[in-house]
């Protein structure tokens, strides 16, 4: 195994997102100067309030479908802008395949004309309904390339093509990390993932929503877990797919059962319809990701489920549902921006 390498200055696409605000968190506690660039379609300003005062931390508000450039040097670009949730890109179909495509493209010209670590967030949906359980990085997939969840699957399966080819072809030092559900504080309440909508519903006594007869499977990752996962592939040298996810798997009546059991809710279930395409199972194998980079999640479901329970009680009474688009694109920010 080759030294971790320590980055000075990164940039963040979607750093105002879930994810990329906590990955924003980790560099800048390294001592990594952070750019976060966000057209804030589903990011939030509140995401990332606690670091606008921070002088290593930059806010660009920007869609890097359309173009991205940075002055100065930078040593690293995270590319995790998109939106990730069933409910926004679906509602985002045209813009997610875009950001994943146009988006992709102009991260890795970035990375290529700096000279920086390039890291891809992928996601486990490149794996589509599995017709086999765990995923490996192996595995090929069973994907709908014209489903109700195409416009996700095919834009990251198509970024994850480009960044090979700017691997091997033009010499970018990239990385390809494909990342199982991730939950924690700042998930938005309203954005359709099923940890914050049982929790959301169990907070006030409300039907918990389960689609299908509740049987499929999630295996749910920490975001503590998944920022350090993601930090470690972008130290090594490895190029990837690596996997990043709890091989911990749970049926999502159960998950809703231990839900309301932390919670202490008398919340019914209610069953509705499963959408097309819908995962049965989803869970990692993470032998490549243990082999390669030393890293397995640390944080325990119920450890992480109370953490989250417990962000969810101080913020419920205004929930950050996000802007609409055309809003977050017009109408700026006071806080500082540009590169």
């Amino acid at each position: 195994m080759q030294p971790k390498r320590e980055f000075q200055r990164a940039v963040v696409t979607g750093g105002a997102g879930f994810l990329g605000s906590h990955l924003s968190d980790a560099l800048l506690a390294s001592g990594c100067e952070v750019i976060c660039v966000d057209n804030l379609c589903t990011g939030s300003r509140d995401n990332m309030r606690h670091l606008l005062d921070d002088p290593r931390f930059t806010f660009v508000l920007a869609d890097v479908s359309a173009g991205l450039h940075v002055e100065g040097p930078v040593d690293l670009v995270l590319h995790l802008a998109s939106p990730a949730s069933p409910v926004a890109y679906t509602e985002l179909a045209i813009e997610t395949l875009e950001v994943g495509s146009r988006g992709t493209s102009n991260a890795l010209e970035l990375a290529a004309e700096k000279g920086a670590r390039f890291i891809l967030a992928s996601t486990s949906e490149v794996y589509g309904d599995p017709l086999e359980s765990p995923q490996s990085e192996v595995y090929r997939g069973n994907v709908n390339p014209v489903g109700e969840r195409s416009m996700y699957d095919e834009a990251k399966r198509f970024g994850e093509a480009l960044t090979v080819a700017h691997a091997t072809r033009r010499g970018v030092d990239a990385g390809i990390v494909r990342i199982f559900n991730t939950y924690g504080p700042r998930l938005r309440s309203g954005d359709g993932r099923v940890i914050p909508n049982f929790i959301r519903q169990a907070l006030v006594d409300d039907p918990m929503t389960v689609y299908g007869d509740g049987t499929q499977t999630r295996s749910l990752c920490y975001v503590d877990d998944t920022v350090r996962g993601i930090l470690d592939l972008a130290a090594s040298h490895h190029l990837g797919p690596v996997n990043i996810g709890n091989p911990e798997e749970i049926t999502i009546t159960e998950l809703a059962e231990r839900i309301r059991g932390l919670i202490g809710s008398s919340s019914p279930l209610r069953h509705l319809d499963l959408p097309a395409d819908d995962p049965k199972r989803r869970c990692p194998d993470i032998l490549r990701a243990g082999t390669l980079l030393g890293w397995k999640p640390t944080v325990s479901l119920n450890d992480g489920l109370l953490r989250t329970i417990s962000w969810f009680e101080e913020n419920q009474e205004t929930p950050d549902e996000g802007p609409p688009v055309a809003e977050s694109l017009s109408q700026g920010l006071k806080e500082r921006t540009g590169p």
